[in-house]
Formats: structure tokens, C-alpha cells, sequence
């Protein structure tokens, strides 16, 4: 297996990336890695590896760039050429914590769409209080969306979960403003009939104040409203954190409690970061497509590299293809 990453997207690259990388060779002795980006940078924190290739190339897709000009205008950056090798079937999945835009383009557009799949989906697993997580698209590929495309997200998600996560009979949700079948807009009350009369395992509407609750394996909504979600939810979580750290720091009693209790809180919060379950899967596309946070370390890349490796292993794009070609049929 062959996984292409793109060396300088993120916060942290190409430092943060190339470290995640030579953990995930570590590890990972069936899996060969080609890495895009400035060579001379990316060898500074390279380990020696035989499994490990590495393709210079100058340009950048910056944060600020607008994705479609950049991925039409800048062939020759590292996130377009990884997604290239994906296409060229030089690589079986590829990783970038770059340009969320550019990536989703260039996925679309490079990587190519699986046919019968009207819109792909953007879809990372976000904690839950127990420890399971859940799946939840989209959250931005398409701020738009059509009753049925909740329900391909919903065949995809479902897949996903059992298929990766390995969750017998996964328990599909649609995000509402209610519990009660009638709620909602046009667009959820539409969807609702479609996912229920559907073969999706299908439990109903779930509000956004019991997502972290577990009671949900896949969530669907559209993009606009799944990014609000996710940003609220990384909000909160932070500023929480801030607020108990600044409780534990206010007097020496207080310190004093906080060193009792400080591996408690460590454990909290890696329950609590979604990059323990790896990047944002874009469910929909003819090969793995992993999107990384912006702000990933060197856990989150290895974490998206073992997401990805698994959705490889489990063939999750052809399983997606066969379920979208007898439904339509």
C-alpha cells in the first residue's frame, strides 16, 4: 500500500508532518509513503526509511489561497501532485492538513468522483462521553444540499462504521431541531422520509445537545449547519479547558488540588480530541481523500495515516460504489 501526503500543509509543516510520518513507518511495515514538498525542509526531521520516497516541488497551496484557482493555477504545488499520484494510481490514499477548499477541489476535480455519488461529503469522527465516537457528514463540503443527498451520506456513513469502525448495524441519525418525525425544514422532513423508507439503519432525529451523548452512530446534515456544529463543539471544548486550568492556577490550594488530579484531566482531554480518531474522511471519491486539522501534530498525522490505511484495507470507495449503483438501479 502506498500512501501520498502532502508535506507542507498545516500549521505545523512540514516539522509536525514528517514526524507523524516516521511514526506511522514505524508502525506500519506493509505501508510505503511518498511525501510532497520542499526536500531540503522535509529532510531536517526524516527518518532513514526504505518505505519512504520523498517528491520535491516548490509551490504551495496557501490558507489564504481560493481553492479552485489555486489547484488550476499551481500544478506543480504538493497537494495538487499528491492528489496526481492518487489519480495516476502511483498512491492508493492521500493526506493533507492544507487548504480545506483547495483539498475537497482537488479530490473532486483530480482524485475523481465515484459515479452515481451526487455530492461527496466531508466526515470526521467526533468524540462522544463513552469513548465510541460518531461519524458525522457532511461538515463542509457542500454548504448546499438536497434531501437526497443526506440519504447517500447516510449509505456512506453506514459504511463506513461498519466497514472501518467495524460496528455491527451502526445507527444512523439526521441532525434536527427536534426528536419528532415532523420537525424541522424541507429539507429535514424530506430527508427523514427517505433515509426511513430507506435500507439504512435509520433510529430517527437527533438533537445537536445529544450528539456527544453516543446515541448515534452516523449523524447527516448539510455542510453549512455540520460546520457550525463542529466549530460550536471545538469551541466549547476549549473553552472549557481554559476555564478549568485557569481554576486549578488561581491559588495555591487550588494548584495543589490540580497536581492530584492532572492526569484525570490529561486523559479527559484526549478522550475529548477528535484527532485520536484521525482527519475528515471525503466520503464520495474514487480513492481515500483525508483531510488533517489545520493545527495537526505529529498524533494527528499518524492517526489520519492508520484512518486512511483502513480504509484502504477495507475497500470502503468500491463498497460505496456497489451500494450507490443498487440503489439506483
Amino acid at each position: 500500500m502506498k500512501v501520498a501526503i502532502d508535506a507542507m500543509g498545516g500549521d505545523h509543516a512540514p516539522k509536525e508532518i514528517i514526524l507523524g510520518v516516521n511514526h506511522a513507518a514505524r508502525d506500519f511495515s506493509d505501508t510505503e509513503f511518498i511525501l510532497f514538498g520542499d526536500e531540503e525542509q522535509i529532510q531536517k526531521y526524516l527518518d532513514p526509511s526504505g518505505r519512504i520516497t520523498v517528491v520535491h516541488t516548490k509551490d504551495v497551496i496557501e490558507p489564504t489561497d481560493e481553492p479552485v484557482r489555486a489547484v488550476r493555477r499551481k500544478k506543480e504545488a504538493s497537494m495538487v501532485k499528491m492528489a496526481q499520484a492518487v489519480a495516476d494510481g502511483e498512491a492508493d490514499a492521500c493526506i493533507s492538513a492544507g487548504n480545506t477548499g483547495a483539498l475537497m477541489t482537488a479530490g473532486l476535480f483530480i482524485v475523481g468522483r465515484i459515479k452515481g455519488v451526487e455530492r461527496p461529503a466531508l466526515a470526521p469522527t467526533l468524540p462522544t462521553l463513552d469513548g465510541r465516537g460518531f461519524l458525522m457528514l457532511d461538515l463542509g463540503a457542500n454548504a448546499d444540499a438536497k434531501p437526497e443527498h443526506l440519504l447517500q451520506y447516510g449509505f456512506m456513513g453506514q459504511i463506513y462504521a461498519e466497514k472501518v469502525r467495524k460496528i455491527i448495524k451502526p445507527r444512523v441519525a439526521l441532525l434536527n431541531i427536534g426528536s419528532e418525525h415532523n420537525k424541522g425544514n424541507e429539507l429535514t422532513k424530506k430527508a427523514f422520509e427517505l433515509l426511513h423508507s430507506s435500507d439504512v439503519n435509520f433510529i430517527g432525529n437527533i438533537e445537536a445537545r445529544d450528539l456527544l451523548e453516543g446515541r448515534a452512530d452516523v449523524v447527516v446534515t448539510d455542510g453549512f449547519t455540520g460546520n457550525i456544529v463542529l466549530k460550536a463543539i471545538e469551541g466549547t471544548a476549549a473553552s472549557i479547558f481554559s476555564m478549568v486550568k485557569s481554576t486549578f492556577t488561581s491559588s495555591l490550594k487550588n494548584k495543589l488540588a490540580a497536581g492530584l488530579v492532572k492526569s484525570d484531566l490529561i486523559e479527559l482531554k484526549k478522550q475529548m480530541d477528535y484527532s485520536e480518531y484521525g482527519g475528515a474522511a471525503l466520503f464520495g471519491l474514487q480513492a481515500p481523500v483525508v483531510k488533517a486539522h489545520g493545527s495537526s501534530n505529529a498524533n494527528a498525522i499518524y492517526h489520519a495515516v492508520r484512518q486512511a490505511r483502513d480504509i484502504v484495507l477495507n475497500d470502503v470507495s468500491g463498497t460505496i460504489e456497489s451500494a450507490v449503483t443498487v440503489h439506483k438501479e
